[in-house]
């Protein structure tokens, strides 16, 4: 699920419909709305190359970590996340 914004009922609601009907086949890594994603394309660059400690580019970081995991291309245990977005403002 990408776009996110968790202050919007709406988008609470979607991502418990979502989770309700698919199942396991969802993700556990959502995908934020936030500030840096947006302006990456803007300036021609990747988001993990814009901004590797945006929220946005951590959240893509954790669900590439999360589909190797589920397809067992990895060695890193389910509970330790690749990264963990710090006090950056986006």
């Amino acid at each position: 699920m990408t776009m996110y914004d968790g202050r919007l009922r709406l988008s609470n609601q979607v991502v418990e419909e979502i989770k309700n009907h698919f199942g396991e086949l969802v993700f556990n890594t959502i995908v934020h709305r936030n500030t840096r994603l947006g302006e990456a394309p803007s300036f021609g660059t990747p988001a993990l190359m814009y901004d590797a400690e945006s929220t946005g580019a951590v959240n893509y970081l954790n669900l590439g970590k999360e589909i190797l995991q589920k397809n067992n291309m990895t060695k890193i245990k389910n509970e330790d996340k690749i990264f963990e977005s710090g006090n950056h403002v986006d």
